[in-house]
């Protein structure tokens, strides 16, 4: 029998899922292949949040099944998923870092919260976390202290400090300058490659988002618009794709929200 592992980490089979009368996510089949990149893209509202919180186990589906490493989150008692969760790392919008807390007791939270690692291991994990980062003199400071792009790469830190196997990343470049952006994106590549990890982020900025993505998934109005690699998102020819690729105005994404005619609504006849 082979021991190599699957070549897909994360899998969701024909699955849905909403909110009371809404539905959110329509039989959405997907794959996130292990050690690589993995880009969640598409227009506003289409269910990139929604997919993550799914594959950690916060939003349960109500059909079709979330596997992780072949194991199905949806049915898993407490216990089970906390257990899958502690191979899993989540990088918040904006880094939602603790404010009463120094960078250090940030990074060193899940560490204390899920091991029994003495202070000083946890002490050496923590600064090797933070270098990795290029914080480790940041240590002391608290996060009012610190900029924005800071804030993420600490966040990052923290992300990374059980040694995941996955890590999810919530519009990391969102609000950064174009140096921080561009830092957060080598950082994002170059620690997946070195840690062996498999990273998946949900982004609007298009181009650090192709230039460090193995894998790319499309997702509109809560189904899979498109999944394919960067050179095949770049030359598709579906209209929605091309669309969102090259940034333009008119296509299948409307500007306005679907409407009556002005006529009706200002009480004008219509006019030839």
């Amino acid at each position: 029998m082979s021991t190599e592992p699957s070549p897909t980490l994360v899998e969701f089979k024909n699955l849905s899922f909403g909110y009371t009368e809404t539905t959110v996510m329509h039989g959405v089949s997907l794959h996130i292949p292990r050690g690589k990149v993995t880009a969640l893209i598409g227009p506003m509202g289409g269910g990139k949040t929604t997919t993550l919180r799914l594959m950690g186990g916060q939003l349960r589906a109500k059909s079709g099944s979330v596997l992780f490493d072949g194991q199905d989150l949806t049915p898993m008692r407490q216990e089970q998923l906390f257990a899958a969760r502690r191979r899993m790392g989540m990088l918040f919008q904006f880094g939602a870092l603790f404010l009463d807390m120094t960078v250090f007791d940030n990074v060193a939270f899940p560490l204390r919260e899920h091991t029994n690692l003495p202070e000083a291991l946890i002490r050496d994990i923590v600064l090797m976390k933070l270098n990795a980062v290029g914080l480790r003199n940041a240590r002391d400071l608290m996060p009012s202290e610190v900029s924005g792009g800071m804030a993420r790469r600490i966040a990052l830190a923290r992300a990374i400090a059980l040694d995941p196997e996955l890590v999810m990343y919530d519009e990391p470049f969102s609000g950064l300058d174009p140096i921080s952006l561009r830092t957060a994106a080598k950082l994002i590549r170059e620690l997946n490659d070195a840690m062996g990890l498999t990273s998946v982020f949900v982004s609007h900025e298009l181009t650090e988002t192709l230039a460090i993505a193995d894998h790319v998934v499309i997702l509109n109005q809560g189904k899979v618009a498109f999944e394919g690699t960067v050179d095949q998102v770049r030359n598709s020819k579906d209209p929605l794709v091309y669309q969102y690729i090259h940034e333009l105005p008119d296509g299948p994404v409307q500007f306005h929200y679907p409407a009556k005619a002005l006529g009706v609504d200002f009480g004008v006849a219509a006019t030839a």
